[in-house]
């Protein structure tokens, strides 16, 4: 009898009937979700550093000017790129804050972190419970450890960045997908919610969303199908984007489909490649192995020694979609990526609960080794520095007691355009400028940005800039500018008495425009 019943568990997973089953908050899974909760928290104040412009730029400065009134709107919104809804969510932070007295500056930054942190834990437990179903406990419990591992998660899932929240809401989503062997239940609604409100804050979400919706209404029966169709996935779609209209009507102030603003632009205009393009072949020789990192062995093993039932094959072959679709357009980054990553830790977790015990605990003890380096010195060691500058910035913050004073400080960032935050890390009206670098949006033959013609010529550009008496041509009090370049505008530092008064740290691989310390120079007045 007894052997009867474990047969009959191990041909279904998810249970007699191929159901998956229902997780109620028991002692275990508490105990779990405060886990994964305190890691992640965590590992939001463990990563100090900056990695891509996105991060501040398109979420917290855009919700630091819906809040406050101020700021700066890169050129993204002007153009109705971007959706309102993940940037305003930040925003209802940092109205509540105000509204309360505590719209410390701190606050602003670290708050919008740990939300997205603990949105990432939500994602933890539910990929645990993905695992739980589909390979049992034992493998699930490996699953997470890889998850957990991954220097690459560890280094954007807290990030105030599209792209994690769109992995986390992808992989809490997929938990609820019924995959080949269940029963499509109620849970349909709940993954086609998340994966609409992940399409609608990153419309690459559909690539991920495309072949498992296809095969989805493929596998249903004739009678479910229109009921999949029209009282699913149309009510949600319209629901969904609906909102997000009305929403984007308000941000803009006139009608704006972001999305196919957004297709337009990156994918039939091919205009993202001014940010940069790679060949066809980069995800898969360079961007994947890349954020693998350390479990690259693992998860080609399990690619090769999991079971070929319909579950892993589904989940293998939308590994291979995604990456392939994202190889299809020019621009690429490794972050673009993510929402695969916790698929991938499927197939290392599952290799590492097949190795033999003694194997098992050198390549974890190895996997963990190798991945904290990682993390610990990409989260606080490298490129750190303009982030320690914006913190010394804050200090030029004038007073109330100080709020008239006739020459009140002003910064320029003499560095490649979004090297910094902005406001949202400074949060007072301190005047800033910075090099842009918008696309050429007309087609121009001879466009060159405002960065690209300042790293031309350095001190010609200087030169022009600041001439004349007028008090737009004033030199600013304050210039700050990776080290290296004040060799070529050294004349300029000179005859306006700029003086260096802080430097910080930013990389110990310099390379290009980025150098190894950021300096900042105050100028004195009488000496120049």
């Amino acid at each position: 009898m007894a052997a009867a019943r474990l047969r009959k568990r191990k041909c279904a997973p998810g249970g007699p009937e191929g159901e998956r089953p229902s997780f109620a908050p028991t002692t275990p899974w508490v105990r779990l979700a405060l886990f994964l909760a305190a890691l992640r928290l965590l590992n939001c104040f463990l990563v100090r550093t900056s990695f891509v412009p996105d991060e501040y730029w398109q979420a917290l400065e855009v919700a630091h000017r819906a809040a406050f009134g101020y700021g700066f709107l890169t050129w993204e919104w002007a153009q109705g790129l971007r959706s309102a809804l993940y940037p305003l969510f930040f925003a209802g932070i940092y109205k509540g804050l105000e509204l309360v007295g505590k719209d410390s500056v701190h606050l602003l930054i670290w708050l919008p972190r740990v939300a997205q942190a603990l949105l990432a834990a939500v994602a933890d437990v539910r990929l645990y419970s993905f695992a739980k179903w589909l390979d049992g406990p034992e493998v699930a419990q490996w699953v997470v450890f890889c998850q957990l591992c991954s220097w690459f998660t560890w280094y954007c899932c807290t990030r105030t960045l599209t792209n994690a929240t769109e992995a986390a809401l992808c992989t809490i989503a997929l938990s609820f997908y019924p995959l080949p062997g269940t029963k499509a239940g109620s849970s349909s609604a709940r993954y086609l919610i998340l994966a609409a409100v992940a399409f609608i804050i990153r419309p690459t979400a559909a690539i991920f969303w495309a072949p498992l919706l296809f095969w989805h209404f493929w596998t249903e029966t004739s009678e479910r199908r229109l009921h999949l169709l029209l009282l699913r996935c149309l009510s949600v779609g319209l629901v969904t984007l609906g909102s997000s209209l009305v929403l984007d009507r308000i941000f803009y102030g006139k009608w704006v489909v972001v999305q196919l603003n957004f297709l337009r632009f990156n994918v039939l205009q091919g205009a993202a490649s001014f940010y940069g393009s790679h060949p066809w072949h980069w995800y898969a020789t360079q961007g994947l192995p890349a954020i693998l990192g350390p479990h690259l062995p693992l998860f080609v093993l399990g690619c090769l020694r999991t079971p070929r039932r319909a579950p892993h094959r589904l989940l293998l072959a939308l590994i291979l979609w995604t990456v392939a679709a994202y190889s299809a357009l020019s621009h690429k980054e490794f972050r673009f990526l993510l929402p695969v990553l916790p698929l991938c830790m499927l197939f290392c977790g599952h290799a590492l609960h097949g190795l033999g015990k003694g194997r098992r605990k050198v390549a974890a003890g190895a996997l963990l080794a190798s991945n904290a380096l990682l993390g610990l010195y990409l989260g606080l060691v490298h490129q750190r520095g303009t982030l320690d500058l914006m913190a010394h910035l804050r200090d030029l913050c004038p007073s109330s007691s100080s709020a008239e004073q006739q020459d009140p400080p002003s910064v320029m960032m003499l560095m490649p355009c979004h090297s910094t935050p902005f406001y949202s890390h400074i949060h007072c009206p301190l005047q800033m400028r910075f090099l842009q670098c918008p696309p050429d949006l007309d087609g121009r033959a001879d466009y060159q940005d405002e960065a690209d013609a300042f790293y031309a010529a350095p001190l010609q550009w200087l030169q022009a800039e600041f001439a004349g008496n007028s008090s737009s041509a004033t030199p600013p009090s304050h210039l700050a500018l990776f080290r290296g370049l004040q060799k070529e505008i050294d004349p300029f530092l000179h005859a306006h008495g700029y003086e260096r008064r802080a430097s910080f740290f930013h990389t110990h691989l310099p390379q290009g425009r980025v150098g190894s310390h950021i300096d900042v120079y105050e100028r004195d007045p009488e000496r120049s």
